[in-house]
């Protein structure tokens, strides 16, 4: 029992502190966002790099999930309700939920990892300790662009991935249902609201910015001396930690946000 006792006091000594260094970060990140003549072309750079190379990526999984859906759609709907309302489904499954949730699942794998391996390997290497000797600070030069790239990226890539799950949705309805085009569009129109849009870009964004920021804090927490294993140890749980947050920020979203009878 003591020795459980001990064990459960050293997790939550360990919770609080990481709480505590990562609201650290966030405040010295907030501090140096005015300072943006230091930073904005490293930003620049993050911004292509994150959109451009995630694209592919997110385009195959919005291809997919529109694919998905209006099959899924077609095998339930049939003989019960009218046709045309797969693409109601279609649109509201992919705005809603499929493309921001699965995108930001995925890209905390393609960018919050790369951000975790980027700057544990300059910890490791002590690159991140010469910034500093330099009069260079990390924030800035490191974190706030890839922190600000990755949050105004992902929603351009969300809009980019509604379109293509729509689309990929309706060509499967058109073509291997009994649905006309017409009659996919008049589903779309029937049931989307502005609201829907501006939700799943909520979402995004939200996505993207625990993405990054647990990126750079897990990457800036890597001790110098643990070499790859301590790089590693990062990456894994920046992947984790995002995953599991993009779904409880999922949640607390839909409840906050989307109106309830």
């Amino acid at each position: 029992m003591i020795t459980f006792f001990a064990y459960l006091g050293r997790r939550i000594f360990w919770a609080l502190e990481n709480i505590g260094d990562f609201s650290m970060m966030l405040i010295d990140v907030v501090r140096y966002l005015p300072r943006i003549r230091d930073y904005w072309r490293p930003m620049v750079i993050q911004m292509i790099q994150v959109g451009l190379h995630s694209l592919p990526i997110v385009v195959m999984i919005a291809f997919f999930s529109g694919l998905v859906t209006a099959v899924q759609t077609n095998y339930q709907f049939q003989s019960y309700v009218p046709m045309y309302l797969v693409g109601s489904i279609v649109l509201e499954s992919v705005v809603l939920e499929l493309a921001p949730v699965l995108g930001g699942l995925v890209l905390s794998g393609r960018v919050g990892a790369k951000i975790a391996a980027e700057l544990g390997t300059m910890k490791v290497t002590e690159q991140i300790d010469a910034m500093e000797v330099m009069a260079m600070n990390p924030i800035i030069y490191l974190a706030i662009p890839r922190i600000i790239g990755g949050t105004i990226m992902l929603p351009v890539l969300i809009v980019y991935a509604d379109l293509i799950g729509v689309l990929s949705g309706m060509a499967m309805a058109v073509n291997t249902m009994d649905v006309t085009t017409p009659e996919f569009v008049k589903g779309m129109r029937e049931t989307f609201r502005p609201l829907d849009a501006y939700f799943g870009l909520s979402k995004a964004f939200t996505f993207g910015l625990t993405i990054t920021t647990i990126g750079c804090y897990q990457g800036f927490k890597v001790k110098p001396g643990s070499g790859a294993e301590g790089v590693g140890a990062a990456t894994t749980q920046t992947v984790v930690v995002s995953c599991l947050l993009i779904l409880t920020l999922d949640y607390v979203l839909a409840k906050t946000i989307l109106p309830t009878k």
